[in-house]
Order: structure tokens, then sequence, then C-alpha cells
């Protein structure tokens, strides 16, 4: 790792280190706009809940109620709806044939994505101007308020396209990823006072927040174990001898989780539609149900939320990952088959099949992985904060190992160039 950090200050890749700074400069740009509360609003005080996992996505930005208080969750949103639909479980073919259609119907979806989630941006700025402002605004305010958000998750949107062509990695990632960093010295502090500073009992204290750094530790390890491991498929190629194979051979490598962390901010993001909702639907029924049902506080509202993890997992894989069809058209091209497999659809039904095997393990792990952080806060009555901070910290590692990835990959091969 130190000698990828040392490669990228060459003087050979100033391209590379012009990028890197421009990513930096850009998540500097992100954490001064947070600092910018919208005018005439103050800070919130009061517990957000479930929408924790909101506010350390956008930085804290939430509880400031600041210019990008909205992060980029509005378009995580439209995303969601944009899968499912290209999914082609409604009977809409629309969307399932611009997904045919390779990097020009990708270009579309996408234009699609970003119009959607400033609508939908608009939509969530007016609900939380009506949260947290209350009856003191005219109507004007609610609207001025829904705009300034709007804007701000807009000009998100735009850094973040700006940080994947110029910069390193993934835009929108990572901007989620510096938000959540952002977060976590607090969530420390908090910990640290709720299991030592003010136990009974110091000892236990002591021990509950040593297992508490334990578990933070495990789930960083178990993230990188869960993105590194892979499947290799052995793979032969009809143009080459036996003998040339036995000393070059080759494999189709399927990660275990090829949808990487974006099953986790998927679930969050479902979980937390329902919660702002009873911000504004106000009936003491529907509160009621989304307070037993559908927060991971409760033992129904965890489950509900593991299941989606799953589910995501494998629909984000299949949709937007991995597609066994064009691995199989690719081989053909390639004079490749898997030895033991004929090419065509068996080929593809035979990948499909090791992939949903594979998926299946990679959606458990991170499941597990999400729910020991919550499993823990039941057992220490944690603050939401915490128990969340556990998802935030799996997404961060996740967004950091495939930045180093791309960035590991990008001093390699301008090293080969050279």
């Amino acid at each position: 790792m130190f000698a990828t950090i040392k490669q990228i200050f060459k003087k050979t890749n100033k391209d590379l280190k012009k990028r890197v700074l421009f990513t930096l400069g850009a998540l500097v740009i992100f954490a001064l706009g947070n600092a910018i509360t919208v005018p005439g609003m103050k800070a919130i005080t009061k517990d957000l809940g479930f929408l924790e996992l909101l506010n350390a996505m956008s930085g804290g930005g939430l509880k400031r109620f600041s210019i990008f208080a909205l992060g980029v969750m509005p378009y995580i949103t439209a995303s969601i709806i944009l899968q499912v639909l290209q999914m082609d479980l409604m009977g809409i073919n629309y969307f399932k044939e611009l997904k045919e259609l390779g990097e020009e119907g990708r270009r579309k979806i996408n234009k699609i994505n970003r119009y959607l989630g400033i609508i939908f941006a608009f939509i969530e700025g007016y609900i939380y101007s009506l949260m947290f402002m209350g009856k003191t605004g005219s109507a004007l305010d609610y609207i001025e308020i829904s705009v300034i958000l709007t804007a701000g998750t807009a000009f998100l949107l735009w850094l973040g396209d700006e940080i994947t062509n110029k910069g390193i990695g993934n835009g929108i990632s990572l901007i989620i990823m510096a938000g959540i960093i952002d977060t976590v010295p607090n969530m420390m502090i908090q910990a640290f006072e709720n299991l030592l500073v003010n136990s009974a009992n110091r000892f236990l204290g002591g021990l509950s927040f040593c297992l508490f750094i334990l578990i933070y530790v495990g789930i960083i390890v178990g993230v990188i174990f869960v993105q590194e491991a892979e499947r290799r498929i052995p793979i032969q190629y009809s143009n080459r001898s036996r003998g040339s194979y036995a000393s070059n051979q080759s494999f189709l490598p399927l990660r275990i989780n090829s949808a990487g962390v974006m099953p986790v901010i998927f679930a969050s993001a479902i979980l937390a539609i329902p919660s702002v909702l009873t911000q504004i639907i106000k009936k003491g029924a529907f509160v009621t149900f989304v307070k037993n049902y559908l927060t991971t506080t409760t033992p129904i509202g965890f489950v509900i939320y593991i299941v989606l993890i799953i589910l995501f997992t494998y629909g984000y894989t299949y949709v937007a990952a991995v597609n066994p069809e064009d691995i199989s058209k690719n081989l053909n091209k390639q004079n490749a088959y898997i030895p033991g497999i004929r090419p065509g659809k068996e080929t593809t039904k035979y990948i499909s099949k090791v992939l949903s095997r594979i998926t299946f393990m990679g959606s458990i792990f991170i499941a597990i992985i999400a729910a020991i952080p919550i499993i823990f806060s039941w057992v220490t009555e944690m603050p939401s904060t915490v128990s969340l901070g556990g998802t935030g910290i799996l997404i961060v590692v996740g967004v950091l190992l495939e930045t180093y990835k791309q960035l590991e990959s990008s001093v390699a091969s301008r090293a080969y160039r050279r």
C-alpha cells in the first residue's frame, strides 16, 4: 500500500497525482459546504432515530441542516427504483430495453436517474422543511428551503461526476464515505461516554468498550475478506496447446460479493423512507406501525433490514455488476470455454448457477457484518448513532477498498506503459 502511495507522487505520475489531489480537493469542498446552515434554520438537537444513518451519510449535515443536508440519498433512492424497473418485474419493458442497448442505454438510464434524483430531492427537502420548521413558516419559506436543499444535492451530483471523470474512484460513493468519516469521531466519543464514563462499574465498562473496538476491527477485517474473496472458474483457450494451458492456466474470477456495499446503502435508504413519512403522516396508528415494525431497534424491523440486504445483493449483482450472458459471449469471442461445459447457453447457465451460490454466501456475510453492531447496541443499550455507525464503517471500508484497487491499477498500468 505504501509503495503504491509513493508511486503516485513520482515525477513520472503527474497526471495521477493531479487526479488524487483533485479528489481530495473536491471532498474538502463538500466538507466546507456541509458546515453552511440553510438560512433561517437552526441545528437539530433531538435524536433522529433511524434517520441518523442519513445524517451520517450527509456528514452530519441533516442535524446541522446544512445546504448538503440531503446528501446524495435522493439519487440513491432513484437508483433503487430504476434498478427494479430494469428487472422487468412490473411489465415496463422500456428500461429493460435501455439496459440491453449497452453503453448508450446506460447513459440514458444515468440521465433519467439524475433527473429523478432531483425530483426526489425537492420532495424530501419539502418534507424536511415541514419536519423541522413546523408550522412557523409560510408556504414560500418551505419552498425556498426545498429549493436550497435541492440545489445542494444537484451540486453534489455534479461534484461526484467531476470526481469520477477527473479524480480517482466513484464520486458518489466517495462523497457518502467522506460524510460518514466526518461523523466517526463523534460516534466513538459517544461510545466511550456511554460504555465507560457513565458506567456504574468502570471495569465492566472498560471491557465493554474494548469489545466495542474489537467489533469494529472485526467489521473492517470482515469487509476486506468478503470484498477480496473470489471463486475462480478455470478457462481453456481452444487456440492454445495443452502444454501452454498447463504452464499458463487462466481463470474467470467471480467475486463472492460483486455488489460491494451498495446493498447496505440501498437497504438503509429503503428503511429510512417510512421514518421520514412519519413526520408528515402523524397519525398515531402509522407512527406506531413504523416504530414497531420498520426500525432496526425492533426484532421485526431488524429482520426486514437483513432480508433487504440479501435481496439487494442479488438484485445489484445480476442487474449492475455481473451478467452471465455477457460473460458467455465474451468467452466465445476469445475462443475460450469452461472445461466440461458447452459454449453458449450451457456456459451461461453454469456461470449463473455458480454466481447464485457464491452471491448467497456473500450476502449472508455482509448481512452478519451489518447485524453485529445493531445486536451489540441492543445488549448495551447504546444510542442509534453508534449502532448505525457500524453500517457506516462497513460502507467506508468497502469504498476505500474499491478506490485503492482503482488507484493500484492506475499505478500498475502507467508502470507497464513505460
